[in-house]
């Protein structure tokens, strides 16, 4: 599989368990893309619901994928400090057309003081009654989330002190 080369806008998409797409997030430029992970950056990009609405994030992000997690996150750069919004999904694919993953529905908040909260548990409930998620799906999914609380608490991966910044350092050198 190749990846995608540091430099390159690509575009990142989000599936649901049945197939259907989810959401589109247009132009991210690739910061590094290995065999083990992608981290991208965007601000200000249009984003693509299914249900057809159009939405521009508000503020500079710095996307990190796993080739092996069951999560990825995204550090949003704010004047308050750095904000995580993390989805549970599978490990990412690149096709060429985009990176892609499934998107299970819950998610992890994070705010500056690195306190968390688990979000859409109701969401998770239903998509998996409606989508008959299978026994194996929802055990990754719920030892995913022990894992990112694990990388959260110890600060690890994306949420070590700085990992947001420098990569934002090297976005900001790209865009000139």
């Amino acid at each position: 599989m190749e990846f995608p080369e540091t430099g390159r806008l690509i575009e990142i998409q989000s599936y649901k368990h049945d197939g259907t797409l989810h959401r589109i997030w247009e132009e991210t430029l690739i910061l590094q893309g290995t065999s083990k992970e992608v981290i991208g950056g965007n601000d200000r990009i249009l984003v693509h619901e299914a249900d057809g609405r159009v939405w521009r994030t508000r503020e500079p992000a710095i996307c990190y994928f796993h080739r092996q997690k069951w999560f990825n996150v995204i550090g949003m750069v704010r004047s308050d400090g750095i904000h995580y919004y993390c989805n549970l999904g599978t490990p990412f694919v690149w096709d060429e057309e985009a990176l892609k993953y499934i998107d299970y529905d819950l998610d992890i908040k994070v705010f500056p003081d690195m306190t968390y909260h688990l979000l859409d548990e109701d969401e998770y409930r239903t998509h998996k009654k409606e989508m008959n998620y299978p026994e194996k799906i929802e055990r990754q999914v719920l030892l995913s989330v022990d894992e990112l609380q694990s990388w959260i608490f110890q600060k690890k991966g994306p949420f070590a002190p700085h990992f947001v910044e420098q990569w934002y350092e090297r976005f900001l050198s790209f865009r000139g």
